[in-house]
């Protein structure tokens, strides 16, 4: 096996700033889950300036302030929503609250970046595409486990270069770690939607994406509590498996148990086939060695390949969005392709099996 930074199949280079101080304000709104720091710095590192926050809790205001000092405190959200130097709003309420402030975001003119899942419902996601089709704004989703991880990001190169052919087969497995101090909301399914529609999300995003999809059918999908009696609206293990417009198959597993023992939150992995050869990511952790997070490991006709992705690759996502809401593209994520991969998280879970004993 070769261990190589890319001399072969090179990544594109890292993304820099695509624009100036000043010359795109966004706002965070809503602070309810941590995934708005990732959106928020990665909006920064493209060169947007950050200009208010808000939330109802002071103490999450002063948290967050904490990591953007320059940042104003907005005393509503109104008089973010009223800023017409405000171009996007990113937002990480609690899931189930997420449509109704993308909704009021785009009312008020603004386009619009929310945590994922961006939605819970059928009639959520139908109200949200009649808003960006009648306004022509944007709903843009942070699908983190692919837009910003940098062995995902590489793996998307590596597929448009023709390294492993046509892909026929994506499969993810998203482990996360329950923890403690979780919010009460995160236990009640009407308000965080389910496992398979809350993390799952990451997952029907990945398998569209890498194989080159534009919809696809839930073949099948099971949920279960198997091990939190104490919270009987936790789904804490989830699997699914659909068939893509394109012939291609996906599968995904997600859970709530990741052992204390790793060294990270979860061992996220993707292996993706293709008529050439295979890719497998490991995002987070490559197990019991001490190399880090970021590896994609590559096998092709020429032999195979480890390839460290962390600090190599970037996360072009982010200038990629602030160009479409600025000149108004889509070259970040399209519309479409955002709201199917939560219309196929809300399907799998509102017809999955239910496998608790």
């Amino acid at each position: 096996m070769t261990t190589t930074s890319g001399a072969a199949y090179a990544p594109e280079p890292i993304p820099a700033p695509v624009v100036g101080p000043g010359d795109f304000h966004f706002a965070a709104v809503r602070l309810d889950h941590g995934h708005i720091y990732g959106m928020s710095e990665g909006l920064v590192s493209a060169g947007a300036t950050l200009k208010w926050v808000y939330d109802p809790d002071p103490a999450k205001v002063a948290e967050f302030c904490e990591r953007f000092p320059d940042v104003r405190v907005a005393r509503s959200e109104e008089e973010v929503l009223d800023d017409e130097d405000v171009r996007l709003v990113a937002g990480a309420a609690v899931t189930s609250e997420r449509c109704a402030l993308g909704l009021r975001a785009i009312e008020a003119g603004k386009d619009y970046f929310t945590d994922k899942a961006p939605l819970t419902t059928l009639d959520q996601l139908e109200a949200a595409r009649q808003a960006t089709s009648r306004t022509g704004l944007k709903y843009a989703v942070y699908y983190s486990e692919r837009i910003h991880v940098e062995a995902a990001v590489l793996a998307g190169q590596l597929i448009d270069q023709g390294a492993i052919g046509r892909v026929l087969q994506v499969m993810g497995l998203g482990p996360h770690r329950l923890g403690t101090g979780r919010p009460d909301w995160f236990f009640e399914k009407e308000k965080y939607g389910g496992i398979l529609c809350d993390i799952g999300s990451h997952n029907f995003e990945q398998m569209l994406f890498y194989a080159g999809a534009k919809d696809a059918e839930v073949a099948y999908s099971a949920i279960a509590n198997y091990h939190h009696p104490e919270h009987p609206g936790l789904d804490d293990f989830g699997e699914a498996s659909i068939v893509m417009d394109n012939g291609a198959t996906g599968y995904c597993r997600v859970d709530w148990f990741t052992p204390d023992g790793l060294s990270t939150w979860g061992d996220g992995r993707t292996f993706v086939l293709g008529t050439e050869g295979y890719l497998e990511l490991r995002k987070y952790v490559n197990v019991a060695t001490e190399q880090g997070p970021g590896h994609v490991f590559l096998v092709d006709g020429r032999g195979e390949h480890h390839l460290v992705a962390d600090g190599n690759v970037g996360y072009p996502f982010f200038g990629r969005l602030v160009l479409d809401c600025l000149e108004r593209t889509e070259t970040a994520m399209t519309q479409e392709h955002a709201f199917k991969a939560a219309e196929l998280s809300v399907l799998a879970q509102q017809s999955a099996r239910l496998l608790t004993p």
